[in-house]
């Protein structure tokens, strides 16, 4: 093996493992195109011969790849409070060259690295309803733990999920930025609406985020398959509730019965939630948009 293709030595902590770590293992495996070797290990000596060292060291100093949080006073805190994890200070100094993109780094660093990053530091991001709270990524990599009955090898389940977590990051980052590319093509469909409460496209775009950032749009009309649908647009970005739901009376109907009820003739269903009609034509479906604006 060549100098040049010689393996990168990522050093993390052994034992136990969170999302931050393994999260901070991928960003650094596409990094250098797989070509890691990963020690798990507490022992100073491997300190010293890491090219990355990360969780673990007692160390945050970028310009050496040292990105540690566990120290005296940690390793900072973003404009917006929340703490840095490992996986953070990795995609501070790296997101940017494996995105290929300031906009996709950053839009990814809002979406994934800070709420991992708040999980490793004890923050919770929300209010549970009474007994039932969110499975989270972090707890698919903790069910990977070894329970109190099995052998109580880390190392081996943390090596299984590096891949996994590799895919999931690739993937991320193939979402955003289509996403970002798709927001040009959402704001001017937007900018040449007649009526800036009905939005139309031509396609299956991820317009969710960039419409939730007018105040005027209520629905968003697309053709999906061989029928047209509308939906409904959100008050807020990461709740459910929505601007103006489709009536009442149409919750959970279909078919003939959802015809009957809205009194447009090709109307096929409407989502018990409200925020989601479907008809067989775009007539029906503007229809069915217009009905709701004056219910």
């Amino acid at each position: 093996m060549s100098f040049f293709n010689k393996k990168k030595i990522c050093v993390t902590h052994d034992g136990s493992f969170h999302a931050d770590d393994l999260f901070a293992t991928a960003t650094l495996s596409i990094l250098n195109n797989g070509n890691i070797k990963i020690i798990r290990t507490r022992d100073e000596e491997w300190f010293k011969k890491g090219d990355y060292v990360y969780d673990v060291g007692g160390i945050y100093n970028p310009e050496i790849n040292r990105f540690d949080h566990h120290q005296e006073g940690g390793a900072g805190n973003r404009e917006n409070s929340t703490p840095y994890s490992s996986f953070g200070l990795v995609w501070e100094k790296y997101g940017e060259r494996i995105c290929e993109s300031k906009v996709v780094a950053n839009k990814i660093e809002e979406r994934l690295v800070q709420s991992i990053d708040a999980n490793d530091n004890g923050i919770n991001l929300f209010e549970t309803k009474g007994e039932v709270a969110p499975y989270l990524i972090q707890d698919i990599f903790f069910n990977f733990r070894p329970t109190w009955k099995e052998k109580q090898d880390y190392d081996s389940c943390f090596m299984k999920l590096v891949p996994f977590v590799v895919e999931i990051l690739k993937r991320e980052i193939i979402q955003t930025k289509d996403r970002v590319e798709a927001e040009s093509i959402v704001k001017k469909a937007y900018e040449e609406a007649e009526d800036k409460k009905i939005i139309f496209f031509d396609g299956t775009y991820p317009w969710f985020e960039t419409i939730n950032e007018y105040s005027e749009p209520l629905y968003v009309i697309s053709k999906k398959g061989d029928t047209w649908r509308a939906e409904a647009v959100r008050k807020e970005k990461y709740k459910f509730e929505t601007k103006k739901p489709f009536p009442e009376i149409w919750a959970g109907k279909r078919d003939n019965e959802m015809a009957k009820v809205s009194g447009v003739s090709d109307a096929i269903f409407c989502h018990n939630g409200r925020f989601l009609v479907v008809a067989k034509t775009k007539e029906g479906v503007i229809e069915l948009v217009k009905k709701a604006l004056l219910a």
